[in-house]
């Protein structure tokens, strides 16, 4: 069973931030942004992934981040999965939120029990599973399991994905938490194409809905167990069996966001320096210190951010090798640290856009698709700022509300 890891050293930033990372997964991805890059605009206005970029991003096996080897995954820790996903965002938001959220819904796939996880990747080991976490309209229980019916909108990868966890109310006693994920295969849901935004528009973050399927009893596990790294599976040895909960489903939210800025200041990089400046003495906009003022802050910010996301992913990769699972006030600090992350990158790119000129939102510039995709991902419910921070702000004040999701 997992551990709480609740002493002191437990709930401070340590500068050993020594976790691997698999290089070889991270130069895989970065070999794959030409072609997403290619394939952007393609993935925009198809509302998702298009099969070319699907097909190369299974033959690199970059759906596999988290799935165990005894399946023929990588195994990967928190490091190397945001490292691999924030790469593969230098090349489209949309392509890297969808791998994104087929990862760790995978994952989430790989902490049922046995024969859950062989009902998943038995026959097919490269499944793929997309998950909403809010229960649908319907669970009645029925001898053997669940009968569920409803509809999970934003069920980004669903496109891809063979098997989905939603969110179900189980049947409990007043007072207890009734949420749970349960199992359910592709071929018993539809998708409604609901996913119509201004950013993120190629991530296929339709609308599943399921009419009247059995869930069986092996295929649900309650939310609270999860949250607390009570999981089903039997496999207690793997790392990844450990890991946290909620810091993971939240922090891989934000690994696009590293890979848009780094996107963002490559172009401005590229573009900006040899840039008249209009209505200015300066015939070249490098020479601007308006501008070199705006590109050293928005940098500044996105270095910030990766810093964070870094002391972040060794938090839960150090407690998972520890088979622990981290304080209250560390899983604040996650949760907090989320937004502040999307939140740094979005006001870094704002300032690009600025210093890049209007030009920049025009819609042939990718620097205006770049901006919509971090607008749209830096509002997800678990990455709000402000809820992280009332949420962090509540730990380090004392009330541990035991209702928060941690």
């Amino acid at each position: 069973m997992t551990q709480v890891l609740d002493s002191r050293a437990a709930t401070r930033p340590t500068t050993d931030l020594s976790v691997a990372v698999d290089e070889d997964l991270v130069r895989r991805a970065a070999q794959l942004v030409p072609l997403v890059r290619e394939h952007a605009e393609r993935t925009s206005q198809a509302r998702r992934v298009v099969p070319e970029a699907v097909k190369a991003l299974e033959d690199a096996e970059l759906f596999k981040l988290f799935v165990p080897k005894r399946y023929g995954g990588h195994a990967s820790n928190m490091a190397t999965a945001t490292q691999t996903i924030a790469e593969l965002a230098r090349g489209d938001g949309s392509t890297a939120w969808a791998v994104a959220l087929l990862n760790v819904c995978t994952w989430f796939a790989t902490t049922f029990c046995q024969q859950a996880q062989d009902d998943v990747f038995g026959a097919h080991p490269d499944a793929k599973v997309c998950g909403i976490f809010t229960p649908g309209s319907k669970a009645e229980r029925v001898d053997g399991g669940y009968l569920v019916s409803g509809r999970w909108p934003y069920s980004s990868g669903s496109f891809a994905a063979d098997w989905a966890t939603l969110g179900i109310a189980l049947d409990v006693p007043e007072g207890d938490d009734p949420r749970a994920l349960a199992l359910i295969p592709a071929e018993a849901w539809t998708i409604d194409p609901t996913w119509f935004v201004a950013g993120m528009k190629g991530s296929g973050s339709d609308t599943i809905v399921v009419e009247n399927h059995f869930v069986p009893d092996h295929r649900i596990q309650r939310f609270l167990d999860m949250r607390e790294a009570r999981y089903l599976t039997p496999h207690t040895d793997e790392q990844n069996s450990h890991l946290a909960f909620i810091p993971v489903a939240a922090l891989i939210l934000v690994a696009p966001q590293l890979g848009l800025a780094r996107h963002a200041l490559e172009r401005t990089r590229q573009r900006l320096p040899e840039k008249p400046v209009a209505y200015t003495a300066y015939h070249q906009a490098r020479t601007s210190p308006t501008h070199q003022y705006g590109v050293a802050s928005a940098a500044t910010k996105f270095h910030q951010a990766e810093l964070m996301m870094r002391q972040a992913c060794f938090d839960i990769d150090a407690c998972a090798a520890a088979h622990a699972l981290p304080s209250m006030e560390v899983r604040a600090r996650v949760r907090n640290d989320t937004g502040v992350i999307a939140e740094l990158v979005k006001d870094g790119i704002d300032l690009l856009m600025t210093a890049n000129g209007a030009g920049s939102f025009a819609d042939a510039n990718v620097l205006s698709r770049i901006w919509q995709d971090a607008g749209i991902a830096g509002r997800h419910a678990y990455v709000s700022p402000e809820v992280g921070k009332e949420v962090y702000g509540k730990v380090l004040l004392g009330d541990h509300d035991l209702t928060m999701d941690l």
